[in-house]
């Protein structure tokens, strides 16, 4: 049996190029070798595209950015060819691709550029779609898409690119009573976030978003439990058990997220049976109303009186040793590796029967 040529993408342009590069090589680890050939090609923070050949420590401690000679390498967008252009010293080296995995998180990979790259190449991309991926970037976007499908969610307004930030001010005072939460409407995970409890504060939150994306999102705050649920298929989605994080820093940050695992996690949540299908159900049900394909990480709020609030949907989540998706599904049966082969099976369309 011919082994699956994957493209594993990983590094990119986003702020969260790290966190990227540490993702992908825990899956690289647990692709399996007999049933898939891997390709992985490194995107550096200006954007270059590098073949690399060595191992998985290199792309978790990001020496391949150091190493000298890499080949370049660039995705074909010719459906004919579906393949890779490898630019050796010796001249070009086409590789046929059957699949691109995008370990891409935050702009430049999430947000549907590669998505639509790998649809004109005529290769099916393991994840969400072009749509669903621009739209779930967006915060904006998403507020007003999951809006329409009657999810419940925080009060929130929009400082459109260019607004005065005086009105702007005036505006969240007039709407929301301090703290509130300041996000670029367009970053990663916990990227320029800021909690906010003051005028003052407020000024400086603003300008601190308007540099990840002139488009701003202002949220009042919610307080509740922050649950999350992992969400995994296509056509038939199944919602893994639910999560639950305790963060020590005010909200669930970039670091706790991926890094220093300085956040509490409680696997599963500290809910009854009851609000917990009720989550899993909200879920599922935001994860539809958003065109979600493949896989993506739903989070939500739940109230001391059992309400359950809609915050956002991670397209690509994190996959690193201490990230919530991989352990999620491993708490609901799926282990990592299984998680790597349904992705990928997913992405060939193939709606394999889930067990929750």
């Amino acid at each position: 049996m011919d082994k699956m040529t994957v493209l594993l993408l990983f590094g990119g342009i986003s702020t969260e190029h790290e966190v990227s590069c540490i993702s992908a090589a825990s899956v690289a680890e647990h692709i399996d070798p007999a049933r898939y050939e891997v390709i992985r090609v490194g995107i550096t923070c200006d954007g270059r595209w590098l073949l690399w050949e060595g191992g998985c420590d290199g792309i978790r401690d990001r020496s391949w950015e150091k190493a000298e000679g890499l080949p370049a390498a660039c995705l074909l967008p010719d459906a004919g060819l579906s393949s890779l252009c490898i630019l050796r010293e010796g001249g070009a080296e086409l590789r046929h691709i059957d699949r691109v995995f995008p370990v891409l998180h935050g702009i430049g990979g999430e947000d549907g550029t590669v998505q639509g790259l790998c649809r004109l190449a005529g290769i099916p991309c393991v994840g969400c779609g072009v749509a669903s991926s621009a739209v779930c970037m967006d915060k904006a976007m998403t507020k007003a898409a999951a809006a329409q499908a009657g999810l419940s969610q925080a009060r929130w307004l929009v400082a459109e690119p260019g607004a005065d930030p005086s009105e702007t001010v005036a505006r969240v005072e007039e709407s929301f009573e301090y703290p509130v939460f300041v996000k670029p409407a367009n970053a990663g995970s916990s990227v320029g976030i800021s909690k906010v409890r003051s005028r003052e504060e407020l000024y400086t939150a603003l300008a601190v978003a308007a540099e990840v994306d002139p488009k701003v999102v202002i949220e009042e705050t919610v307080i509740g439990q922050e649950v999350e649920v992992a969400v995994l298929g296509n056509r038939k989605p199944f919602a893994s058990i639910v999560g639950e994080v305790a963060a020590q820093d005010g909200f669930y940050s970039y670091s706790g997220k991926y890094l220093d695992n300085t956040s509490g996690l409680y696997i599963p949540a500290r809910l009854d049976a009851d609000t917990a299908e009720r989550v899993r159900a909200e879920a599922v049900k935001a994860y539809r109303a958003l065109g979600c394909e493949g896989f993506s990480r739903a989070d939500f709020f739940v109230t001391a009186e059992g309400k359950i609030i809609f915050n956002e949907i991670n397209t690509i989540p994190g996959f690193t040793s201490i990230s919530m998706y991989p352990k999620l599904m491993e708490a609901s049966g799926i282990p990592f590796g299984e998680l790597v082969d349904r992705l990928i099976a997913l992405a060939c369309g193939k709606e394999e029967e889930l067990h929750g």
